[in-house]
Order: C-alpha cells, then structure tokens, then sequence
C-alpha cells in the first residue's frame, strides 16, 4: 500500500505575517491529503502566544482524523491550570494502537528540551511504527539525540518511519550515519541533486526537514509544498511511500 507522509514544523501555528492562524495549518495538511502528519513545535496549553489550546487536539478535530501528543518540555502549574506543554505530535488517518514519548535528559542540557515521540498505527494489514522528532542545535546534544534515535529504530520490529526537524543539513557527518542503517526520502527520489529546501519558507536555501524509512519501504515520490509559505517559518514536506513488507 502507499502512504502519504507529511513533516511540518509549524512554529506552534505562527507565520511569518506574526499571525497565529491553525486554520491555515489545518488547510495545508487537508490539501495535501495526507496519511500520516509528523508535526514540530506544538502547543499544548502553553501560554497566551498559543491562546492556551491544546494544538494537536485541535488539529485533530479540524481534520476528523487520530492525533498523539509528545511533549519535549512541561512546565507544571500550581493554580489548577492545565500543564504547559511544547513538543511533538502525530495526526494520522490510522488507528493509533501504542503511544510512548521518549525525553532526550543528556547532559549539559544547554538548549531547550527535546523529545522523540514513537506512535504504533494499524495501516492495513500492517502495523508500523512512527517517531516523530525535534533535534537540537547544540552540537553535543544533536550527535547524542541521533544516536538515540538510529538505535531505537533499529530496535523496532517491522517497518518504521521517522519525520522531522532534524536541524542539519545533508553534508553533515549525522545526515551520513543516519543514511548508513536509513533511507532518506529526498536522496531516494533525487539521487545527487541538491534541493529539498525547507527553511526559511521564504526564499528556503537549507535542507533542515526529513522523512526517513526503513528498508521495508520504498519511496516513490517527494516534494516541499510551497503553496502557503506564510503559514510557518519552514515549509511543508510530503512523500509517497510504498509498504512492500519485510525483505530478506
């Protein structure tokens, strides 16, 4: 079967025109008609910059499709409010059966918190495991959060994707170990070619932005979706992925 997998890192909803606008991120996943949705920078009951919505619910609504939520930072509250939490969610049109958030705690932590979230979905016959992640910019914490990340999956049983906002570009030494247990989408489709640019949304020049697979999937087509570059301040990325099974 194919799946259309999306990553967007939506800035907790606000655009590059400083609105807060949900509705405009809820219309570019249904537009491009995805399957799964590896979202980035969610809020969840965080503060005023949010109007204290639980984000990923919200699309999750809008949408008539599951969600999950993992948080990368809480901030516990004391006058009844509900926790304040940002991090990483996953919307999908699959049945959700297991739900596990993975706190990345190594030390120094120097930087904000970050997290991997692993969602277990029934998609057909199959069961397939998706991670969603935010990497940090600190050099130190990006090389630990990789490691953590390629050994999880490697641990995984069956096929398994991981999306996200990995912070690096395809000529880092992660992106190389990465790609040595992983395929990535845009080197996949795109063999040698530059591209693939998500951030800025505005005249994008880096690669930050990725779709990962295990050997058990083939992909067949990629592209960064440019049609509402003010929604964020990275663009979109989808890819068709084709579940063909365990190979020897």
């Amino acid at each position: 079967m194919n799946l259309r997998v999306l990553t967007f890192n939506i800035h907790h909803g606000k655009g590059r025109d400083k609105k807060l606008d949900l509705q405009r991120i809820s219309h570019i996943i249904k537009t491009a008609n995805a399957d799964i949705i590896g979202l980035n920078e969610v809020d969840r009951y965080f503060s005023k910059r949010s109007h204290y919505l639980d984000q990923a619910k919200f699309l999750g609504n809008e949408l008539k499709i599951n969600h999950a939520y993992g948080p990368a930072l809480t901030i516990e509250t004391e006058d009844g409010t509900p926790t304040r939490q940002f991090g990483n969610a996953l919307l999908t049109r699959f049945p959700i059966l297991e739900v596990n958030n993975h706190p990345f705690d190594f030390l120094p932590r120097i930087t904000e918190d970050r997290a991997l979230l692993e969602v277990k979905l029934r998609a057909g016959e199959e069961e397939l495991t998706v991670f969603v992640t935010h990497l940090s910019l600190a050099p130190f914490q990006h090389k630990k959060q990789s490691a953590f990340i390629i050994n999880k999956i490697i641990q995984t049983k069956g096929p398994a994707m991981i999306m996200g906002d990995w912070n690096m570009t395809p000529a880092s030494r992660t992106w190389k170990v990465v790609t040595e247990s992983l395929t990535d989408a845009w080197a996949e489709v795109h063999p040698g070619r530059q591209g693939g640019y998500t951030f800025p949304s505005k005249r994008p020049f880096r690669r930050l932005d990725y779709i990962f697979v295990t050997r058990q999937m083939q992909v067949i087509d990629c592209e960064v979706i440019k049609s509402e570059d003010e929604a964020s301040d990275h663009l979109p990325f989808i890819a068709t992925i084709e579940l063909v099974g365990n190979r020897s």
